[in-house]
């Protein structure tokens, strides 16, 4: 059995993950102004995702409605995990793959963005999701790991990583949201 990395080993394995985000830089930004864009039209931003990555696109979406760092207006974002009731109702008379599509479906409206996180890209939900909001004519944007997965496919604009690991993928995909509500604080 090899021997597991040190701690050091792993520290620095994360902070190589995290060093690789300026290559994102110019999709970041597309994200960004994606995002402003509709928030000036008057239109939402649809947040879903799965375990951590659900607790991302809640994180995302609570502190555009509530605040980053500074006061200002509330922005209108719904994090399409953060209902336990929709998402059982859903899931027990539709079935798991259909909680965040159906929510897309009742609340989604042209010129809305959907950011659909994913570490995989492969999750069945989360491609309907993104089915839903293209056939909705949503800005769909997917937070993923590495290139080539089935949600890139779906999206619009897709942050994709170099990182193996779903902690890494996690950690560079909250550095990026702490960035665009860095932006967004800026320009509100």
């Amino acid at each position: 059995m090899p021997t597991p990395p040190s701690l050091r080993q792993s520290m620095e394995a994360h902070l190589a993950s995290l060093g690789r985000i300026v290559d994102a830089a110019d999709t970041i930004e597309h994200i960004a102004q994606a995002i402003q864009q509709a928030l000036d039209s008057g239109k939402k931003v649809l947040t879903c995702g799965n375990g951590g990555s659900a607790a991302e696109a809640l994180h995302l979406a609570e502190e555009m409605m509530g605040r980053f760092s500074r006061d200002r207006p509330p922005m209108a974002a719904v994090c399409l995990a953060a209902d336990p009731a929709a998402l059982t109702c859903i899931a027990n008379d539709y079935g798991y793959e259909e909680v965040f599509a159906r929510q897309v479906a009742g609340l989604g409206q042209t010129g809305d963005v959907l950011i659909a996180m994913s570490t995989s890209g492969k999750s069945p939900n989360i491609l309907k999701a993104l089915q839903k909001g293209r056939e909705l004519g949503l800005t769909n944007i997917g937070f993923l790991g590495r290139p080539g997965s089935p949600a890139e496919g779906l999206c619009d604009l897709a942050l994709t990583t170099q990182a193996d690991h779903s902690a890494h993928i996690q950690e560079l995909h909250l550095v990026v949201i702490h960035l665009l509500l860095e932006y967004l604080d800026e320009r509100a």
